[in-house]
This record gives structure tokens, sequence and C-alpha cells, in this order.
């Protein structure tokens, strides 16, 4: 072993910066203040968790205190006796202020626990979730809704508690205990107040309104005979507290914000809790100051949030940054199983196990092109905000760029765009999402971002591909027969004709086919046919491929869309769940 002391009796270098490596320090890069980065110490929260916070914890005790209420009440003969006597003592003082003006406000009343009120509230609130496409609260409501209703048809089943002892004047069906309509009308209002309403004080007021909505209907079914007092009210406590527990849990307000605002479901929410959480993680695991943080770029984006932070510095600059979650995940994998089901397995399609996976991969990548010569941003590191499930990517902002379909373009960038092609082709990589808003010129030169979706040694078909899509959007600009000139000087006049005779509406981006269409509509050119008349005649290429996992994905599709035609009717005809 070496000895730890140098010949001059003084500590090696290493030992005498130890005490140093865990400090903040501050350091400039390219004008950007770096201030030192901190690890994040074991058992410390990430910069976002799902947290059932204060009010949360405090109905999640609330309904595991209603499991030891029913062990009071039901387990043991002599409690459930005199529960019972209690609850017939109290109705039958109700019983005596009976009068017919107190029975028609009652019957009114009533009407909220209706199954006809409570499926117009519940298809309105479904209906409004749908308009501006917030699915995971659409599928929180259903789950509330079918969580509280099977487990109280479980527990007055299991419980089987007759009816009151005193004259009903009202409308009852099945046990008594807990309470139906009382229930799914609690978990109604409060579905409704956490999936329509934005939190703050409109949302407390709608809360406020809920609760007096719900002793309406107590009040009610109490003076009518039908429902004991305490089967109501476990039921107003149980019914609610299932359904924060769960909202906070399955759908929590850091991740999933309620906005009415209509848009791609991958562009998340940046404000509150998540833009502060943003900014810290950033702070903590890069050492960068972000000043400010706004969406960019969104109207090219399908698959991730594109962000651009101010950072500190001498100037204060900009860097780029693509938020990633598990929504863009399970976005990625729901439209590869819709295009396995239309065309069958596409080459180089590649499923991701986790948004960590997704953000490795990305960064592989983008590391891999810069060292092969493909000009793109220089990354600057990964953030996770919460661990295997939300993270976001740093890297160069390109100030001063733009996109290529709205610049001004001639020969050398024509020429500069096919090389880039052509540096791929020859390192055995494919961006695999050529669009416009994915290839930028900087400085002159063509620049290639958003390499999430790239491969190694990818498929001739795919690479064909990729040369089709950039020739498309250079001629966007330009034309089909000049594009087709400049591409001879570094493709083969079949590689062309292969790279088209591959082309189908699958294979362009969204924002590619938007703009061919318009092109074609304005001025009455096709400019993929254009590129097949101009190249060297070519059988098409197929991409339909048939596999046993393309035709159970199809029966299972086509199963799942007669039930949920069967839903839908049956809600209209009022035989439904819901």
């Amino acid at each position: 072993m070496a000895d730890p002391q140098d010949g001059s009796g003084n500590q090696p270098t290493i030992a005498r910066e130890l005490p140093t490596i865990g400090e903040r320090r501050e350091l400039r890069l390219a004008g950007i203040r770096v201030a030192g980065r901190r690890r994040r110490p074991s058992g410390e929260r990430a910069a976002i968790e799902r947290d059932l916070r204060r009010s949360g914890r405090f109905w999640l005790i609330e309904g595991a205190s209603m499991i030891l209420i029913w062990i009071l009440l039901f387990a043991f003969p002599a409690s459930a006796e005199w529960w019972t006597r209690q609850d017939t003592e109290l109705l039958r003082r109700i019983v005596e202020i009976r009068s017919d003006a107190l029975t028609s406000i009652a019957d009114a009343a009533a009407l909220l626990g209706s199954e006809w009120v409570l499926r117009v509230l519940r298809i309105g609130t479904l209906l409004a979730l749908v308009f501006v496409h917030r699915w995971r609260h659409f599928f929180a409501v259903l789950l509330a809704i079918l969580i509280v209703q099977g487990s109280v048809d479980l527990i007055s089943h299991l419980v089987g508690r007759p009816r009151p002892f005193v004259p009903m004047i009202g409308t009852w069906e099945g046990p008594s205990h807990p309470s139906e309509p009382v229930a799914q009308l609690a978990v109604t209002l409060v579905a409704m107040a956490y999936t329509l309403i934005p939190p703050g004080k409109i949302r407390q007021r709608a809360f406020v309104a809920s609760g007096v909505l719900i002793a309406i209907l107590i009040a009610a079914q109490l003076y009518l005979g039908v429902d004991h007092p305490s089967d109501a009210f476990v039921s107003a406590f149980y019914a609610p507290a299932v359904t924060i527990v769960l909202f906070r849990w399955f759908a929590p307000e850091s991740a999933f914000p309620v906005t009415w605002k209509r848009g791609v479901a991958a562009h998340l929410d940046i404000t509150g809790e998540r833009g502060e959480s943003i900014k810290g993680a950033v702070r903590d695991q890069l050492g960068l100051e972000v000043l400010t943080i706004e969406q960019f770029g969104l109207e090219g984006s399908g698959g991730s949030t594109p962000l651009r932070l101010k950072v500190a510095g001498d100037p204060d600059q900009y860097v780029f940054a693509k938020l990633y979650s598990a929504t863009h995940l399970r976005s990625d994998r729901w439209y590869k199983v819709g295009r396995t089901i239309l065309y069958g397995s596409l080459e180089d399609e590649v499923r991701f196990g986790s948004v960590r996976r997704l953000v490795e991969y990305e960064d592989y990548i983008q590391r891999l092109m810069s060292s092969a010569g493909v000009p793109s941003a220089e990354p600057f590191g990964i953030v996770e905000l919460i661990p295997e499930r939300e993270y976001l990517m740093v890297s160069e902002f390109l100030e001063g760029s733009e996109e290529l379909t709205h610049a001004e373009i001639d020969d050398d960038i024509i020429d500069d765009a096919l090389r880039v092609i052509r540096s791929m082709w020859d390192a055995g990589l494919a961006h695999r999402d050529v669009k416009p808003a994915n290839v930028m010129i900087n400085n002159g030169r063509i620049v290639l971002i958003d390499v999430a979706f790239g491969t190694v040694r990818p498929s001739p078909w795919r690479q064909a591909v990729d040369l089709a899509n950039m020739m498309v959007i250079l001629a966007l600009r330009t034309d089909a027969e000049r594009v087709y000139e400049r591409a001879l000087h570094q493709f083969a006049a079949e590689d062309i004709g292969e790279a088209f005779a591959a082309t189908r509406s699958v294979t362009l981006p969204s924002q590619s086919r938007s703009s061919l269409a318009l092109v074609k509509k304005e001025q009455g050119v096709d400019l993929v046919e254009e590129f097949r008349r101009l190249a060297p005649p070519t059988e098409p290429i197929s991409i339909q491929r048939w596999s046993t996992r393309r035709i159970r994905l199809t029966l299972g599709a086509l199963v799942v869309g007669l039930l949920g035609l069967a839903f839908v009717v049956s809600e209209f005809v009022g035989t439904g769940v819901l």
C-alpha cells in the first residue's frame, strides 16, 4: 500500500482536497454561472413526489376509521343492538315533526341521490374531461365511482342491516347500511370538484357546497325514514375519503394539474409546484440557477414538453430543456400499439420500459451522433424530478436558429442538409423523426435536434425514409426538381427512388403531412409524387406486416371497442354503472 505521506511530510493532493469536495462552488462556463452540483442525500425526497398532503392523510385516516366503526357497529351483537336503539330513537323524534310541507321538501331534496340526477352529473363531468383531453382525470373519476359503488354493494350485502323500524315514506332498495344514495352523491360531488375546478378558493367553496348538498340529502333520507343516521353519516365520510385519497395517489395535482386549456396531452403544465421543483432540481443537479421557465416550440413537439430556461450568467443566457414524464411513455406505447394494428410492427420500433430508459437512450444517441460528426445541440445533462417517472433533459439553446421551413434556402443549405443524412448513413445511424421542427438552421449550418427516436445500425428501409423526409421538407421551401438535382451529388438515383418507394403517410411525421397538404391545396402540387416522377421507377415497398401480435392486438381492440359501445348504450338507456 502506498504511503499516505509524500516525501516532504505533506499530505497528498487528493487528501488535501477531500474536505472541499462536498462544498458548493461557483464557476463560469461559456458565460453561464455554474454554482456547484449537490448530491441528493439518501432518504431526501425527490424534486417532485406523490404526496397525500395533510388533508389527504386526514382522509386516509378517516377511511381507515370507517373500518373500525364497522367492526364496532356489527361485529359484536351488543354494540350493533346499542347503535340500532340510538338510531331508532332519533328517527322516531324526526317522525313526530313530519308535515305535508316538510314531506314535499324532503321528497324534492331526496332527488339529489336519485339515479338520473347522478347520471347527468357524472356523464356531464366525463364528457367535459374528454373535451379537454384530461384522460388521467377521466379514468380517476371512473375508478372512484366504481370503487365506492362496488365497496358499498359488498358491505351492504355482508352486513345485511334491515331498514329502520319507523314508518318509511320514501323510496328505498336493498339493505340499509351504508346509505347508497349518500355515498353515490358524495363521490360524484367530490370528484367533480377535483376535476372541474382548479385548486384555490373556488375549489374550497365547491367542497363546502358539496358538504351542504350531502347534508341536505342526509336530512331528507332521515326525515323519510329510509336510512339510519349511522348509515348516512358513515357514507358521508367514507365516499369522500376514498375519492380524495385516490385522486392524491392516482392523479396528484403536481403531475396532473386541472386546466381548461385544450392542447396536446404531452405538453405538461410547468407553473406552480412543478415549475418550482424544476428550478430547484436544475440548481442542485446541474448547478444552474434558473431564472425563468417557458414553454417553447410546442407546435412541433408531440412527445415531450419543450422548454426554454433562462439561467444566470454574464450575461444571463438561455438553455433548452425537454420534460419527459410517464404520460409521454404511455402515449408512445399506445401510439405504437395503434401503428401495429394498422400496419404491423414497423422496423426499428423501440418500446422503452421506463422514462429513465428513454432519457438515457436519447442522451446516448445525442452524444453518439455528435461523435459521428452529425451537428446537434450540445447536451448539458439529465435532471431527475421523479425517480423513474419524470426527467428533464437540458442542452444547448440554439440562439438565433430557425426552422428549415421558415428560412431562406439556397443550394448550400440543401447540400448541408443532405450531407447530414449522408453522414448518418455512413455512420450507421438514423434519426427516425426528420421533420421541419427538428431541422434547424444555426449560423448558416444545418443542426438536427430531438434525437430521442434515433437508432444504431438501422435497416435500409429506415435510412431511406430519413432521406425522403429530408428531401420533402427541403422541397417545401424550394421545389422538388431543385432538391432532386442537388441530392444526386451525394446519393445514387436508385437510393432516391427507393426512398420514395418506401414513403407512405405513416412514414411522414404529422407536421410534414400537414405542410404537404397545405402545399397541395394552395399550389396544386403533390411533392411526393413529383419526386417519384423524377426518380427511377421503383416498385412500392410494402410496410404491411402481419404477425400473431398484430392479430391479437386487432382482436383485442375490437373486443374493447364493442365493450365500450355497450357501456355507452347501457348508460343512455339507464342500465349502466353510472
